[in-house]
């Protein structure tokens, strides 16, 4: 018989006999054994137990910041696309100034026919084409890619570079910006515009060298520019007129007026009131026909316009 190691005595609360529970080396060992074993298997189902509700959090952790990527993402496609429309308009405003500045041909456009009749007297020159390769950011769709961003942050700095040129230039030369025209002659909508077009009168196809801009009668005509009023006279096409010399090779015309406001040999700035907006002469209805030669050759108002 197995040496007894260890006894546990039980003794209840009522007077019933005690109890006696005998262990022997062999079954305490089996015991201690068989209770570490289950303390590994606890300690091994909660080390799991904790391992999963880590990768649960953090799983729950990456799902919300890929929900606020995309958020962001989004934010910076709408931002990007935002920016792209602005260096489009960058790029449309710094070529007029570049056109200004003498810096580069001005692209002359073809538009569908206005209001105010033509001249058929004076001679009908070629209107030349717009370069394709000149203007704004191609549209489409974004896509978001370095490619896209490296792309307009070089157009962006294309355009610094030459707006900060520009400045130098304009900076240097004050007077000629002054005697640019670069402005509309007077409050309207631009009925007509430079180019070939139906005439309303004849209905022969005929070239329109100036543009027609719409508005009441009896609204104010300014200079475009700073200059001397060189005519102030009326003929049967464009009724009562003014044309003033600025310099620089600039002249402007305005035809159509009801009265005048001013008188030849008169020096005139930017946004002085020289007329009246009427429909005198070969003229469908009250407007104001604007007309810019440079050197002697008439070319597009619409070149020169810094506002719209």
């Amino acid at each position: 018989m197995a040496k007894k190691h260890l006894s546990v005595i039980i003794v209840p609360h009522t007077k019933t006999n005690t109890r006696t529970l005998c262990f022997s080396r062999r079954a305490l060992r089996a015991l201690a054994v068989g209770g570490a074993v289950l303390g590994l298997a606890l300690a091994a189902v909660l080390a799991d137990y904790v391992r999963m509700s880590v990768i649960r959090g953090r799983y729950r952790a990456l799902k919300a910041e890929a929900a606020q990527q995309r958020t962001t993402i989004a934010t910076y496609e709408q931002s990007i696309s935002a920016l792209r429309s602005t260096i489009s308009h960058f790029e449309a405003y710094t070529k007029k100034l570049n056109v200004m500045a003498g810096l580069k041909s001005p692209e002359v456009l073809t538009a569908p026919a206005g209001v105010g009749g033509g001249e058929p007297d004076r001679e009908e020159e070629p209107v030349p084409e717009a370069d394709p390769g000149q203007g704004a950011v191609a549209g489409g769709p974004l896509v978001l890619s370095p490619g896209t961003v490296q792309n307009l942050n070089q157009k962006a700095l294309s355009i610094e570079s030459n707006l900060n040129s520009l400045l130098s230039f304009f900076e240097s030369d004050s007077l000629r910006l002054a005697t640019t025209p670069s402005i509309m002659p007077t409050a309207g909508w631009m009925s007509s515009v430079f180019g070939h077009r139906t005439d309303p009168f004849t209905g022969a196809w005929t070239m329109h060298y100036g543009i027609d801009i719409s508005t009441n009668p009896g609204n104010p005509i300014m200079a475009t520019a700073d200059g001397i009023v060189i005519k102030v006279q009326t003929d049967k096409y464009l009724g009562k007129n003014v044309t003033i010399s600025h310099g620089n090779g600039f002249t402007t015309i305005y035809g159509h007026m009801s009265k005048f406001a001013v008188k030849a040999g008169q020096k005139v700035k930017r946004r002085d009131v020289i007329g009246y907006i009427g429909q005198t002469g070969k003229a469908a209805g009250p407007h104001v026909h604007y007309e810019v030669w440079r050197d002697g050759r008439r070319v597009d108002p619409r070149s020169y316009l810094l506002e719209e």
